[in-house]
């Protein structure tokens, strides 16, 4: 199925292409994506009610968040990612933690590279978490504050060292869910958002260096 300008647009913004600053201009994004500037105008539209992109002067630009909405927002994803984690140790299929397995190994491969290749792999490893709770309202929700994550320049996975412990974290939450213990897995995986928010924190300090 063809994607739209908007789908297009909100993934360029998600891998990086645009990054939090930068001016999207609706006659170049028309020509990038090969369409017409209507629909570009009208995607443009949708992210600036939704809040991605925001107003400078007569220019739209990819929006950034400040301290205060960073925090609200780790706070809206820590309670809601432990309660997908919840949900799946109820609810999850033995095929679908067999998958959650499977990342959690294979993303090994990926340490010490790109550290954009392994936060792919890790919006693939929750996204799977939030599909195993078998909510849908709840995947819908969790699905906007991840669409708000793209808004960070930087992926905490950048960080010295942050990488492999993360890897860690996400081996006990597969754990917790596989031995069907929910609160086990709620606390595991809010310590894994928890320590996320620490280490984009003392990055923002200076206290870690990105890699």
């Amino acid at each position: 199925m063809q994607k739209d300008a908007y789908t297009l647009i909100l993934e360029a913004i998600e891998a990086g292409v645009y990054k939090p600053g930068d001016r999207l201009v609706e006659s170049e994004l028309a020509e990038r994506l090969g369409v017409s500037r209507t629909p570009v105008r009208e995607a443009l539209q949708r992210l600036e009610t939704q809040s991605m992109l925001s107003r400078d002067g007569r220019s739209l630009i990819v929006a950034s968040l400040d301290h205060n909405q960073l925090a609200e927002l780790y706070t809206v994803r820590t309670e809601l990612e432990g309660l997908a984690a919840r949900l799946a140790a109820r609810h999850a299929t033995e095929e679908e933690i067999r998958v959650l397995r499977i990342m959690a190994e294979e993303d090994r491969a990926l340490l010490g590279g790109d550290p954009r290749a392994l936060s792919r792999a890790n919006k693939r490893f929750h996204k799977q978490i939030h599909l195993a709770s078998h909510n849908r309202f709840l995947v819908q929700q969790l699905d906007l504050v991840h669409r708000s994550m793209a808004l960070m320049a930087n992926t905490s996975f950048a960080a010295e060292g942050r990488d492999e412990v993360a890897l860690a974290e996400h081996e006990a939450i597969v754990a917790a869910i596989a031995a069907r213990d929910g609160d086990a897995a709620y606390t595991a995986l809010r310590a894994h958002i928890s320590k996320a928010f620490e280490t984009r924190l003392r990055v923002e300090a200076g206290e870690l260096k990105l890699r």
